[in-house]
């Protein structure tokens, strides 16, 4: 897991979380240098696969500490990733009282168009195709960033 904090504000709220769950690390990359093109400063959290995201998110394992794992408010989630992929994750996230709530947006190379109505079944907030060339994929946490910001957040989050 790491923690990414850039610096000057952007518009999201910026002491909310934010878990990427994706296992390439050039696109890990790729999310944190959009975020500082867009100055977000919200704490940038990842894991590799569903099976960390689900440790990260219960605070199990090597996440037992809340300090280490806070709550995110919104989830970036690839779909197409090892051990439990992201389809998984968002059956077991959905099926969970305590963490269906937090808003999950797919966030993937996959334009398999199962894969995208299986995604909204399991309701997510939306579903973006990643752009390859860096400047589009700045536009598209942009306008995640944008939605994020207008959009009202679950209770548990603006109480954590």
């Amino acid at each position: 897991m790491m923690e990414l904090q850039v610096e000057e504000g952007g518009s999201m709220r910026s002491a909310v979380p934010v878990l990427l769950v994706e296992d390439d690390k050039v696109d890990v990359m790729t999310v944190q240098r959009a975020f500082k093109k867009n100055k977000i400063t919200n704490p940038l959290f990842v894991v590799s696969n569903g099976e960390e995201a689900l440790e990260y998110l219960r605070r199990t394992g090597p996440y037992s500490d809340p300090a280490n794992a806070p709550r995110p408010g919104i989830i970036l989630l690839d779909l197409n990733m090892p051990v439990m992929n992201g389809l998984e994750l968002l059956k077991i996230l959905k099926a969970d009282e305590d963490l269906k709530r937090i808003p999950v947006i797919a966030l993937t190379t996959s334009r398999e168009e199962e894969d995208r109505i299986e995604s909204f079944n399991l309701s997510v907030a939306g579903y973006i195709i990643k752009p390859v060339e860096f400047d589009k994929f700045v536009e598209a946490v942009r306008l995640i960033d944008l939605y994020w910001t207008l959009s009202e957040l679950s209770p548990e989050v603006e109480d954590a």
